[in-house]
């Protein structure tokens, strides 16, 4: 499944680079966009070359994407998408296209205009190579808007809560009405039409016939709607199905409270049980999920997504059944460093153990069942649920045996050995290998 594995420094990374760079810079001179006049004709509404290439460049992009990981052939999770930081972004477009109309180049077509020598193109290149040193000196001072309003990997159908075909078709849409306007637009101000002679139809049948195609191709998309959870699991790579057969991604308890002392690593419990289950006992700061929130792309899902590369996650059910489920739909949506606590709250319980007079075991549990029977609720109210914090919380207990005569005990009177296990958690980061016109 593509994106095909490429590393640096290899003859076949310098040659696939080497090959979609020239490429690119070629469709961008046969376009004539190493020309300041054609580029520049946009603004007066006389060339609409820019504004149609650019947008037929998003469709067929686009629908090749969203194809792709429609059938199975491209692992979008895998696919690097520039965070969104949404007002220095909008500072930073108009900045760029403030320089855009004063040089008649953006820093892409700058690269076209110098590498066949023309001199504004040159000039107007070692302007942005100073600017970007310029920036990188600066941007200290004003760190706090430039990392402000992020919203992490945004996508157009996670904002409108659509599938990425309904979004494919949506643009589509939109790019061929601003294309079709666009050469209205040449018309008048270009050739000089008048308004009134102006006919609405376009005037070439391989415009119509390509503007079919890609609508038919939106509709189809829209119609196959996205992957379901189990087909994202099986084009998963083999790592992640050998780390199931492995048990690679089962951490003992022990480890998940050794990581939460480590104060460089943010963890976070993910609990998968029903609410009843959840408020008799559960790990202290866990949060409570639906699992079925977190087998489709959702808000939930695009946080756990989105996490930085000092972040775990842990999932828990009662047993393994429920959290197991839920990081195979994690793991096919691209989410890292998530694993599944082993033989959940069962195993949790076992080893950091409740009195006997909150909860008892019982013999036979169902399948991913709580095995214990709680005589009371007590939630995150219980030394086991915090065994981290050996001396920085107070509990009350529902032992009247235990109370001590202030009502509460601290949890420096709990104490638990200091278990062996093997450590399973690697972190990982997502390396950016971008490209673009920029």
């Amino acid at each position: 499944m593509a994106p095909y594995p490429l590393t640096a420094g290899t003859l076949g990374y310098a040659l696939t680079f080497g090959a979609l760079g020239f490429g690119f810079g070629a469709v961008l001179e046969m376009g004539g966009f190493g020309d300041t006049r054609k580029l520049a004709a946009q603004f007066y509404l006389r060339d609409m070359t820019v504004l149609k290439v650019m947008f037929t460049a998003m469709m067929v992009a686009a629908v090749l994407v969203a194809g792709a990981a429609s059938f199975g052939l491209l692992d979008m999770s895998r696919v690097w998408v520039n965070p969104t930081y949404l007002w220095p972004g909008i500072v930073g477009g108009l900045v760029m296209g403030v320089g855009f109309i004063l040089g008649g180049f953006c820093p892409g077509t700058s690269v076209v205009a110098a590498s066949t020598l023309k001199i504004d193109g040159m000039v107007f290149l070692l302007g942005a190579l100073l600017g970007v040193h310029a920036f990188g000196e600066t941007v200290s001072s004003f760190e706090a808007f430039y990392l402000s309003s992020y919203m992490g990997r945004f996508t157009l159908d996670q904002l409108l809560h659509v599938p990425m075909g309904a979004a494919v078709l949506l643009v589509v849409a939109v790019a061929l009405l601003m294309f079709w306007g666009a050469e209205l637009l040449e018309r008048r101000f270009g050739e000089g039409e008048a308004w009134s002679a102006l006919a609405l139809r376009p005037r070439s049948a391989a415009k119509i016939a390509g503007a079919g195609a890609l609508v038919a191709a939106a509709l189809v998309l829209t119609v196959r709607g996205d992957p379901t959870p189990e087909q994202r699991w099986a084009w998963t790579g083999p790592d992640a199905k050998r780390a199931v057969e492995d048990r690679t991604l089962f951490v003992d308890p022990a480890e998940v409270v050794a990581l939460r002392k480590d104060i460089n690593v943010r963890t976070d419990v993910i609990d998968l049980r029903d609410e009843h289950d959840f408020n008799l006992f559960h790990v202290g700061g866990a949060r409570r999920l639906d699992p079925a929130a977190l087998a489709r792309l959702s808000d939930e899902t695009k946080r756990l997504v989105d996490r930085p590369g000092n972040a775990v996650t842990f999932l828990m059910g009662n047993g393994e059944a429920a959290a197991l489920a839920a990081w195979r739909s994690l793991r096919a949506l691209g989410a890292a460093n998530v694993y599944v606590v082993e033989g959940g709250v069962n195993r949790w319980l076992e080893r950091y153990a409740v009195p006997a007079c909150v909860a008892m075991p019982i013999a036979a549990p169902g399948a991913d069942a709580l095995s214990y029977r709680f005589a009371h609720a007590t939630g995150e109210h219980e030394p086991a649920s915090w065994p981290e914090r050996p001396a920085s919380q107070l509990f009350r207990t529902p032992c009247e045996e235990a109370v001590s005569p202030g009502g509460d005990v601290g949890h420096g009177e709990v104490t638990w050995p200091a278990y062996a296990f093997t450590r399973k958690v690697k972190l990982q980061t997502k390396a950016a290998v971008k490209g673009g016109c920029g």
